[in-house]
């Protein structure tokens, strides 16, 4: 059962915005078992831009995976359809590959039954193998965020993996979509 947080910037969320938000994330429950109740709460985002652009973005934790997708268009209501079909993709994905791997029997039963109805009320989604091509092997040089990302910039890549020169932990910087900086510090 889906519960919703939906939150709104730049846009009052009205309620025919919100039916309609629920109305579409809702059908993403057909995937789920129904014996296996699975409380879990959409967190629904919607933000409009100054250039009139609409931008949703939602996040499923679920147990074993995270469901998120965002997209961004002129219109409100179709960003909504686009993110529902992402996310439906996403879910079709990982079911195939947890049925793949439970024909192998390399899959712990409790992820399979919780996580997906696997009454096979749709065909299966042709996935691509996974096929690591290279393989890098790097020693961390203690540094702090700053050097990191310049770094990054030097190397002319969107991560950077280093240790943190503060807390002696793996870090990793990146370059986020609107151009500025993401941090990611392990435990």
């Amino acid at each position: 059962m889906l519960k919703f947080n939906i939150r709104g910037e730049n846009i009052e969320v009205t309620d025919a915005i919100r039916d309609y938000v629920e109305k579409k994330v809702s059908k993403l429950e057909r995937y789920f078992d129904k014996e296996k109740t699975i409380d879990a709460t959409a967190h629904v985002n919607l933000k409009v831009y100054s250039d009139k652009n609409a931008k949703v973005e939602v996040t499923i934790p679920l147990p074993y995976i995270v469901l998120r997708a965002e997209e961004t268009s002129h219109d409100l209501y179709a960003s909504i359809d686009l993110v529902v079909d992402k996310l439906e993709r996403q879910i079709r994905k990982f079911k195939t590959r947890i049925n793949r791997k439970q024909r192998e029997g390399n899959i712990d039963t409790q992820m399979a039954a919780v996580f997906l109805n696997n009454q096979g009320d749709e065909k299966e989604e042709k996935e691509p193998e996974l096929e690591i091509v290279r393989t890098k092997r790097l020693s961390l040089k203690p540094m702090d965020s700053e050097e990191a990302v310049l770094q990054m910039n030097m190397l002319g890549h969107n991560f950077f993996i280093f240790e943190d020169s503060e807390t002696n932990g793996t870090s990793i910087v990146y370059k986020r979509k609107d151009g500025k900086y993401g941090l990611i510090e392990t435990n």
